[in-house]
């Protein structure tokens, strides 16, 4: 056996070599070389051949060639799980360090062969330029919901998800951040903050792991892990060399990319993404333990980019602008931890009136949660949200029963999300006073501001939407024409106690003027960045 220099001098031969471009099988007119602190990316054509470093830094070990064989297959299979198209296997390396040939036998090296795919298509660079639209978000959520649905969940015995292992995971970060950033105010108090949240959310880390919520994730989901490819999301590079980093709950997962994108100055997308991955999966209680996962990914990013700030040979712009940006995700994870603003919207109109359209557009700039009628009543019923219930007005799904059974469970949503500490916009119909008067009491029991949010009510107009949306199948809704005359002639109108809690949205401007006034100070200051209607 080698010692670690030669070994990793024999490797460096063997890369040189391999930037001949008359190695490859394939046509290749030039061999391009990235190098990270683990690996060597050659780029072939239309190939990359990637090369592990004969390394062992303690939470990673590549150290021997078994080693590499085994988390090179390692890295093949968990990748193709999201990406098949970009990983196509793992190839031999045969030969001598000098002369390499790629598939022959003995192997003194292995590599993964991925599909290349031009750099710009990576959704941080696409985000920059403006290229990521509200369907790329929505696709991306969906992708996750069933990539995380079709996982299993970590066994009991192991240690994965483990209050310890978060713990450790969370508290090393500060240990690390320490030499690096010296003694700072801001961390410390971080620390203190990411301390008193792992307290207050320790029982439930543990609910949630017996739970099965703990799963072989992919590990890394920021922006620049995931490509946008004939205009879909497809997440690649995940963690491969430490099983810890990659066994992780799912909303920690989720949290990733909801964070870079609040990093990146696009808090409509990241409160997008979230609501449609919660729409879709229901595990609203997730958001118990968002927080803390939120603040523990930023960190993570502000220990990163210091360790490379710290890095020889690095000029002092580069350093400075790193630092810089560690500072920055450091400031996002303490207002992560920061004082929640709960508040409670409910909406109220007609079939077609625009409720889902409005609380997409202040879910996206308030910061809030949705949850709503249409998705939750059939998810009462087994039914994902487009599923066709075929049930008619008055019977099965739209019973008097499973409408008082809906509203009880919107209710009770409302009420776990507003503890957590989130503005909660309940998007239903809210036709009679008693079903309205509820939720009013729950905003009164939690001390929390309170909104209705009442939608415009020509019969033409919501004639014309109805329509429409029907001929697109493409909302949870059902009501039809006929459900809208039959809603219409037994809605009862809000009366004077609660119209002096309701914002008009007849008038866009005026209504979002007036749910401001509705709203306490903290909602009203993310409320301004909303958009007139």
């Amino acid at each position: 056996m080698m010692a670690p220099a030669q070994e990793l001098e024999s490797r460096q031969r063997l890369v040189a070599a391999l930037l001949d471009p008359h190695r490859y099988p394939e046509a290749v007119r030039q061999v391009c070389l990235i190098e990270t602190h683990i690996s060597w990316v050659l780029l072939a054509g239309r190939y990359a051949y990637k090369i592990k470093k004969p390394l062992n830094l303690g939470f990673l070990d590549f150290s021997t060639l078994e080693l590499r064989r085994h988390y090179c297959e390692e890295e093949f299979r968990l990748n193709r799980r999201l990406a098949p198209q970009l990983y196509l296997g793992v190839t031999a390396i045969g030969g001598d360090p000098d002369h390499p040939q790629l598939g022959a036998q003995p192997a003194i090296e292995y590599a993964v062969k991925m599909r290349r795919f031009p750099a710009a298509c990576l959704m941080d660079r696409q985000l920059a330029r403006g290229g990521i639209a509200p369907q790329h978000i929505d696709k991306l959520a969906a992708t996750l919901a069933r990539f995380h649905a079709g996982l299993s969940a970590a066994a009991p015995d192991t240690p994965f998800g483990s209050l310890a292992e978060i713990r450790a995971a969370a508290m090393q970060n500060f240990e690390q951040l320490q030499p690096l950033l010296g003694t700072d105010e801001g961390v410390t108090q971080l620390q203190a903050a990411t301390g008193a949240e792992l307290a207050a959310c320790a029982a439930i880390f543990e609910q949630r792991r017996t739970a099965g919520f703990v799963r072989e994730c992919h590990g890394d989901l920021h922006l620049g892990n995931i490509a946008l490819i004939n205009d879909i999301p497809v997440p690649f590079d995940g963690i491969e060399f430490n099983p810890a980093l990659r066994w992780i709950d799912v909303m920690d997962e989720l949290a990733f990319p909801v964070m870079d994108l609040l990093h990146r100055n696009r808090p409509e997308l990241a409160w997008r993404l979230l609501n449609a991955y919660l729409e879709i999966t229901g595990d609203y209680v997730g958001m118990a333990v968002l927080r803390f996962y939120l603040a523990y990914r930023a960190t993570v990013r502000a220990k990163v980019d210091a360790i490379r700030a710290a890095q020889p040979g690095l000029r002092r712009r580069a350093a400075n602008d790193l630092l810089h940006t560690s500072k920055n995700y450091l400031d996002l994870a303490r207002n992560c931890l920061a004082n929640p603003s709960p508040a409670l919207i409910i909406t109220h109109g007609l079939p077609g009136s625009g409720k889902t359209t409005f609380a997409q557009s202040a879910l996206e700039h308030l910061g809030a949660i949705r949850i709503r009628s249409d998705v939750e009543r059939k998810r009462l019923h087994g039914l994902d949200a487009l599923n066709d219930s075929r049930s008619r007005f008055g019977e099965s799904l739209y019973s008097t029963g499973a409408t008082q059974r809906t509203y009880a469970r919107l209710l009770d949503l409302a009420r776990e999300l507003l503890e957590y500490g989130f503005p909660v916009i309940v998007d239903a119909a809210f036709l009679r006073e008693e079903e309205r008067a509820r939720f009013r009491e729950l905003a009164r029991q939690m001390q929390v501001p309170f909104a209705i949010a009442a939608m415009p009510s020509d019969k033409q107009l919501l004639r014309t939407r109805i329509a429409r949306r029907r001929m697109q199948a493409s909302d949870a809704s059902e009501a039809d024409i006929a459900v809208l005359e039959k809603l219409a002639a037994v809605a009862e109108p809000l009366t004077r106690q609660e119209l002096r809690r309701t914002a008009d949205f007849a008038d866009g401007a005026r209504g979002w003027k007036a749910l401001e006034k509705l709203l306490d100070n903290g909602a009203e200051a993310h409320l301004r960045g909303v958009p007139p209607q």
